[in-house]
């Protein structure tokens, strides 16, 4: 996911969307650890679509308290 996109999206969908691909790489880390994920590239870029996540909810929360 792009941070344009993310952007776009409201606090609570950011928030959704940060929930959601946790619980994703969660899954797929236990399925690495199983042998069943090949495509452990995918691992890396959950992992930077949460960081960008959290780094936009953070952007977003300080913006509204500083209204």
């Amino acid at each position: 996911m792009k941070a344009k996109e993310i952007h776009e999206l409201s606090e609570n969908e950011v928030e959704k969307k940060l929930r959601d691909t946790r619980d994703e790489h969660v899954k797929m880390r236990m399925s690495k650890q199983t042998g069943q994920v090949e495509e452990t590239h995918k691992l890396k870029n959950l992992r930077r679509d949460i960081a960008r996540l959290e780094t936009i909810l953070k952007e977003k929360k300080l913006a509204s308290t500083s209204v």
